[in-house]
């Protein structure tokens, strides 16, 4: 943890703690210095990192207090390096990008400081262009490291769409200068995105270990499961299942069985039914090794994974033992569209269906009991029509592409899918009428998944 528990910052925290009566005013403690304010923050935010979500209401009241001091305070005080790096800080970690852009241009800055502090106006502002030419000569690594590790992950993440690699370096500059606090945190869980659309297993493998040892209790590790399933679907075939097992064993029996069963209805929406039935299974085994059929989610992704294991009619007989009333809406409509595709098949129509079945919306699935699972807003694009009282954010995530934001809930935005009867050799008995019906299922399977809009 860094230094910045100060002993007027450590009595703040515990002034909040115990629970001042009404509404929190930088009067109350009118001897702290900006900085002083912000090191509490950020000491504040590093506990809620690491898990400790009963800070969260401390982190509104502590950010009212600082908005007020930031925006009374003598022009003169940001004469002080420290105070206008605070300044800076506070930007980059929820504060109201209306107060900061009016004490800069209250300000005599210097060259160099007026680009940093433009750089960061524009980054909030959602003008990635603008942060871009403005940071472009700042060093992340040159600077105070609580400092350079928010300029690195603020620069890390308008480089990623159109510089990736370079994204990468500048995530991993943040972690190195701030270890053990929210900015790690975040450069974390977007290098784990970012390695996936990389293709780097090894890199989303090491990073995706790491979060889940330091961070699986952020409330902010469910934007962490969405690039964890995601990845491990794209990155299926370079990486080793049994180091994903190793990963997911962090994770308590609940959270492991959770993104088991995510893999797996992903994986089958995106036509990979050997990783859908590795999933499957082991979301069905649980830890303890027993065997628990009961849970629905697991018995409807499995149906689809071994859709080429059986006829129609025993897919129909196997979805039909499936209780629709413990699905999620999204995964009733899948089921009830299998069981239409199905029994068209069981009829004996012809190969392609009469009628294109109706398009399904897909929803994600409903949210476990734990934070990992739990959909919630990503918290890093802060809101300029917002008062400085809302849940604070790092940097904002504006300028990342949809290739590293969290998985979306329709089928649209997986890729088509390509049936396996186009993937592999053509049998070597064509006309065995058990292939014929398999392939015709996949293919029609393939085309209501494939059709659904965006």
């Amino acid at each position: 943890m860094r230094l910045a528990a100060t002993l007027s910052g450590a009595a703040l925290i515990a002034l909040l703690v115990a629970g001042v009566p009404g509404r929190a005013t930088a009067s109350e403690a009118p001897a702290l210095e900006p900085y002083q304010l912000v090191r509490c923050l950020q000491l504040l935010q590093d506990r809620i990192a690491s898990g400790d979500q009963a800070s969260l209401p401390l982190q509104r009241r502590l950010l009212e207090m600082t908005d007020e001091r930031m925006r009374t305070a003598d022009p003169a005080a940001f004469k002080e390096p420290k105070n206008f790096r605070a300044l800076l800080i506070y930007a980059m970690s929820g504060g109201n990008p209306l107060t900061i852009e009016q004490v800069v241009s209250r300000l005599t800055l210097e060259e160099a400081d007026l680009k940093l502090a433009q750089g960061i106006i524009d980054y909030l502002r959602g003008k990635p262009k603008g942060t871009v030419e403005a940071l472009a000569s700042i060093d992340p690594l040159t600077q105070i490291s609580e400092l350079g590790a928010f300029l690195a992950l603020v620069k890390g993440s308008v480089s990623i769409a159109e510089q990736p690699e370079q994204a990468m370096k500048l995530l991993d500059q943040a972690r190195l200068l701030s270890p053990g606090t929210l900015v790690e945190e975040a450069a974390l869980r977007r290098s784990v995105a970012l390695a996936s659309r990389l293709e780097d297993g090894g890199r989303f493998l090491r990073n995706s270990a790491q979060y889940v040892r330091s961070y699986l209790r952020s409330p902010y590790a469910s934007q962490f499961a969405d690039a964890f399933v995601g990845g491990v679907v794209a990155l299926h075939s370079s990486i080793n299942l049994d180091t994903l097992g190793e990963i997911t064993a962090m994770m308590d029996a609940e959270q492991e069985k959770v993104i088991y069963l995510r893999i797996a209805r992903r994986a089958a929406i995106d036509g990979l039914t050997e990783l859908s039935a590795f999933a499957s299974t082991r979301a069905e085994k649980g830890r303890d090794g027993l065997t628990d059929s009961a849970d629905p989610r697991a018995q409807l992704y499995s149906g689809l994974s071994s859709v080429t294991s059986g006829t129609a009619a025993d897919m129909l007989g196997k979805l039909g033992g499936i209780d629709r009333d413990k699905l999620s809406k999204g995964d009733r409509a899948l089921l009830d569209a299998v069981e239409a595709v199905a029994s068209e098949l069981t009829s004996a129509l012809p190969a392609t269906p009469a009628s294109k079945p109706k398009p399904v919306d897909i929803e994600d699935l409903p949210p476990a009991p734990l934070d990992i699972t739990a959909p919630v807003t990503d918290p890093m694009i802060p809101d300029a029509a917002e008062a400085p009282a809302t849940a604070p954010s790092l940097p904002a995530q504006s300028a990342e592409p949809a290739a590293v934001t969290a998985e979306q809930p329709t089928v649209a935005a997986a890729p088509r899918v390509v049936p396996l009867t186009q993937q592999q050799p053509a049998p070597a008995e064509p006309e065995d009428p058990k292939i014929i019906e398999a392939r015709r299922t996949l293919e029609s399977i393939d085309e209501l998944l494939g059709g659904s809009p965006k």
